[in-house]
């Protein structure tokens, strides 16, 4: 009697994995997924801007007219850590480039946002000013240091996109939002 109770159980434990298993398949079948999605969603970092903008000592950079095929993807501002302000972006080639600006000790502060990129001697003017240049085995860098602040643009993008991030930042310049189409609320006009 012991042996049929065993074999019962057995029987019963594959019983409800089969109903359990077919029920996930249903539930797979009838939620839409889209395999060909681009997982990065852009962030919108106007709220962070402005807040940056009426803590920090310095004037706080974002691009200004980069093409809609530039996603911001990451923001912070950070009053404790020298007033480090960090904005990341994906270039349309789905390279990583990143604004950080700080009150910090430059030296220490190129190094960590560099993740250890050093200076190359080379220059490079860009927007009217000298941008130093700087090369790891993590990020590339240009880098330019005002009195009082360290603007460093790094990533994984080669030069000509650190520049093109570079050329484009303005003081106070606000995050271009998507075109949005009419609010399912709004009436056309004469309605």
């Amino acid at each position: 009697m012991a042996g049929m109770r065993g074999k019962q159980t057995v029987r019963g434990m594959f019983q409800s994995m089969a109903v359990i298993l077919a029920a996930a398949g249903v539930i797979y079948l009838f939620v839409p997924h889209d395999e060909n999605a681009d997982p990065i969603k852009p962030v919108d970092y106007s709220v962070e801007l402005v807040t940056a903008q009426r803590a920090a000592p310095y004037p706080v950079l974002s691009p200004k007219g980069l093409p809609a095929d530039w996603r911001p993807t990451s923001v912070s501002y950070e009053r404790q850590s020298g007033n480090a302000w960090h904005l990341g972006y994906l270039t349309p080639d789905r390279e990583y480039v990143a604004v950080e600006q700080s009150t910090a000790a430059p030296v220490k502060y190129i190094d960590e946002v560099t993740h250890g990129a050093r200076e190359t001697g080379a220059v490079r003017e860009v927007a009217g000013q000298r941008w130093q240049r700087f090369e790891g085995p993590k990020y590339d860098a240009l880098v330019l240091r005002e009195k009082g602040v360290t603007t460093v643009v790094a990533g994984t993008a080669g030069e000509k996109r650190l520049a093109e991030m570079a050329a484009a930042l303005r003081p106070g310049a606000a995050p271009t939002p998507a075109p949005a189409g009419p609010s399912p609320t709004a009436k056309a006009p004469g309605a």
